[in-house]
């Protein structure tokens, strides 16, 4: 996932209102485009610099379709980005459905679905569900991230590790033997989920039957009882001196280019950094890792199917059947060549093999596996506040101003509500 600063003021905006908004018919700019073109519209949540040659690539297979392409970045600005434009009618007919609107578009009926369609065939059954319900698909999902700790090789070295090591208590003390060596040893983002927290609570649920979130959203359980061990353990990096608050005034590009610089060891990160690490540092060598097990538990990952392309369920006939082509070509051997060429990431459709960054490759078979967690993805309900909620509390927590068990109880409190 890429940066989500903002978040707390931006994903308020209320499932209700989407619900009220998704009445109003038409979706903005479709149509003839004058030329005999059919033109759709398009608001990308990948950048305009990687997703221009895939649009290019489809203009040249189809000239009589039309892409009216606009961006938005993830997480905040692109979920407020779509909910406004569905708030007054100007709904594109072709956008994301992520982890933070998944809900509230499934319920608002404002997502066609793509059950049965042709080119959801090659989907790995994974990305489908995440972004289906009750058998019905509402998502084109061609691939899968996975998120964990990414470490400067020769700055681990100088401290005798060639890699991360499994357990976090191994871990922490690597931590202290790079900073006695006058090297920061680790910084992650926190102005969003975690990928540290992420990892754990995944791992406890893949173990669990029913799931981690099944017990709490049931109330079988609670956010403080399955929460507060790994928040905890969490907290040891601000407590125990490792990681300074200065991580609160970053986002996660900032950490990124601390990691470029080679003034920290490591930092937490997905694929989608691996361009930007080797455009500004060609000479680093560096390696991606699992997130270390806590409190007993394996190395796991973050992560999730990668948002997904929806359709406007309110689009017109003739801009639904454009969109259809427009979700053929990227689903296709080509649109996905060229997009896994253009993001890292892994792509999940049968057939085409992508090749991993070698720098990567410690996280694939996590994500050939499923074997990832985004809290986002497998909360049941109101998982855009909650997440706010969690995000707001852990920042409070680091300050200092709260113990890890007021960030459970308080996301405890919040779901009761919601």
């Amino acid at each position: 996932m890429k940066n989500r600063l903002g978040m707390a003021a931006t994903l308020a905006v209320s499932a209700s209102l989407l619900l009220t908004a998704c009445g109003g018919g038409g979706s903005e700019g479709s149509g003839d485009g004058g030329d005999g073109a059919q033109t759709i519209t398009f608001l990308s949540w990948t950048g305009e610099e990687q997703m221009t040659p895939i649009i290019e690539a489809f203009n040249e297979e189809h000239p009589d379709i039309r892409v009216d392409v606009s961006f938005a970045p993830p997480v905040a600005e692109y979920i407020q980005t779509l909910q406004t434009r569905v708030l007054s009618g100007t709904a594109p007919d072709v956008f994301v459905i992520a982890a933070e609107n998944k809900t509230n578009l499934i319920d608002a009926k404002q997502v066609l679905d793509l059950s049965g369609e042709p080119f959801m065939e090659n989907v790995e059954q994974f990305n489908i569900d995440t972004y289906g319900r009750d058998g019905a698909a509402y998502g084109l999902s061609v691939s899968s991230w996975a998120a964990g700790f990414i470490y400067n090789e020769a700055l681990l070295a100088e401290v005798g590790y060639d890699e991360v090591p499994e357990t976090w208590d191994e871990f922490l003390q690597m931590c202290k033997e790079l900073e006695a060596a006058g090297i920061k040893p680790f910084m992650e983002s926190v102005d969003q989920m975690p990928t540290t927290v992420s990892a754990w609570v995944g791992e406890k649920s893949s173990t669990m039957d029913p799931t981690l979130d099944e017990q709490i959203f049931s109330g079988e359980s609670s956010f403080e009882e399955q929460w507060t061990p790994y928040l905890e353990e969490y907290n040891r990096l601000y407590t125990e001196g490792i990681v300074g608050q200065e991580v609160l005034g970053l986002d996660g590009d900032m950490i990124r280019d601390e990691f470029i610089a080679g003034r920290v060891a490591m930092i937490n990160g997905g694929p989608w950094l691996i361009n930007a690490i080797r455009e500004g540092a060609p000479d680093l060598e560096f390696k991606f890792d699992l997130v270390p097990g806590a409190l007993g538990g394996e190395p796991f990952a973050a992560g999730a199917a990668s948002p997904g392309y929806a359709i406007n369920s309110k689009a017109s006939d003739e801009a639904k059947e454009a969109a259809k082509t427009f979700l053929s070509f990227l689903a296709s051997p080509a649109g996905v060549e060229i997009f896994h060429e253009q993001t890292n990431d892994v792509t999940v459709t049968s057939d085409f093999e992508p090749t991993v960054d070698p720098a990567f490759e410690p996280m694939a078979e996590s994500i050939r596996t499923g074997q990832l967690y985004l809290p986002m993805i497998s909360w049941q309900r109101s998982e855009d506040v909650l997440n706010v909620e969690a995000v707001a509390q852990i920042q409070r927590m680091i300050q200092g101003q709260i113990e890890p068990a007021d960030v459970a109880r308080a996301m405890d409190t919040k779901l009761a509500v919601s």
